[in-house]
Parts: structure tokens; C-alpha cells; sequence
């Protein structure tokens, strides 16, 4: 059989978020292919198919545009909800 895996990642170490980095990643058999970086602005390939794939998915501006917004639409949003969440349990 094989594996595909597409895995959305909010990375951040600051408390105030301003290093909220959003990282959208393709894997197929645990190799990932082709990743979205929201500090670059853009996909980013890592196999011969996944650069292929990374050059298809940089011509579409507006969805690049909406993923750089998830940062503060999903990304920020829901840290700041768990966050406080885990405080008040503190």
C-alpha cells in the first residue's frame, strides 16, 4: 500500500505570537514531497515530484494569499484559545 499524509502545523515560541509560522507539508511514504512555509510565502518542493508540484501550486497568488492569512485566521486564533485554556487550568 502507500501513504499519503498532509499534516498543518502552527509553530511558534513567543507569547505574544509574533513568530507564528505556518507550515503546510505533503508527504506520500512518510518523504515529504512539497511543503507551504508562511515566513517564505510560497511551496516549497523536496522531490523531483514535489518541486514539480511546488512550481504548479506558486502560480496560484490568491490561494497563497489565503494561506499566508491562516496564520492569523487558524494559526493565532486557535493558539490563542488553547493557550488560555491552559492557563486557567494552571
Amino acid at each position: 500500500g502507500y501513504y499519503l499524509d498532509i499534516t498543518n502545523e502552527c509553530v511558534y515560541s513567543t507569547s505574544d505570537y509574533s513568530d507564528m509560522v505556518l507550515l503546510q507539508s505533503c508527504s506520500f511514504n512518510k518523504d515529504v514531497d512539497v511543503q507551504y512555509n508562511s515566513t517564505v510565502g510560497k511551496f516549497v518542493g523536496f522531490t523531483e515530484f514535489g518541486v514539480k508540484q511546488a512550481e504548479y501550486l506558486n502560480k496560484d497568488q490568491t490561494s497563497l494569499q489565503q494561506r499566508k492569512a491562516q496564520v492569523d485566521t487558524v494559526c493565532r486564533h486557535n493558539a490563542q484559545i488553547f493557550d488560555s485554556a491552559l492557563r486557567d487550568k494552571a
